[in-house]
């Protein structure tokens, strides 16, 4: 699966699509003249989605940025408090 955004090639996808899927009228003519409202915009979105998935891309998933109060503490220990003398 690849999980590389910046390698997809999604300039012809629509095109793609339309020749992997049995379309109803209304997608279509959404994949054709593109969307004409906010609700078909999340049409189009999700037919992308869907050719994604058919393709195997993937986004990756994002990083772990947690950490506990005790590492906390101790950074700030170690960067911001000095020493008393």
């Amino acid at each position: 699966m690849n999980t590389d955004p910046t390698t997809w090639d999604d300039s012809n996808w629509r095109e793609e699509y339309k020749s992997h899927k049995l379309l109803s009228k209304f997608q279509l003519e959404i994949l054709e003249n593109g969307p004409r409202s906010l609700s078909q915009s999340w049409i189009l979105g999700a037919m992308h989605g869907d050719w994604r998935k058919m393709k195997g891309y993937k986004y990756p998933d994002p990083p772990d940025c947690q950490s506990s109060f005790k590492q906390f503490n101790e950074i700030v220990k170690e960067h911001f408090e000095h020493e008393k003398e």
